[in-house]
């Protein structure tokens, strides 16, 4: 299963890269693949082991805000396996034909 996932603390002002810090050292100290991307991070595992994630990022802003906003985008395709390189692969490829 293959998850974008992005959360606001909406009443931070602008700047979120200090937020945004705060939350991929949990995604990195979970060990699931991810990508970093400007607009939302990618992580790939399996249902439970993601929205467990999703919940321990969502507990860690909150611990200073009163409001955060999340936006989660789901894949779940069955028998799918490293999604996170082999979709992007398969635009690139066509690409070239």
């Amino acid at each position: 299963m293959l998850v974008a996932f992005s959360m606001i603390p909406l009443d931070k002002g602008v700047h979120l890269s200090a937020e945004v810090a705060r939350v991929i050292k949990l995604v990195k100290e979970s060990g699931l693949p991810y990508q970093l991307t400007a607009m939302a991070t990618l992580v790939e595992g399996e249902w439970d082991e993601v929205f467990d994630l999703i919940k321990k990022c969502r507990d860690e802003l909150r611990k200073d805000s009163e409001r955060v906003s999340i936006k989660i985008w789901v894949d779940d395709k069955a028998g799918a396996k490293d999604m996170l390189h082999k979709k992007v692969e398969s635009v690139e490829e066509k690409l070239k034909e």
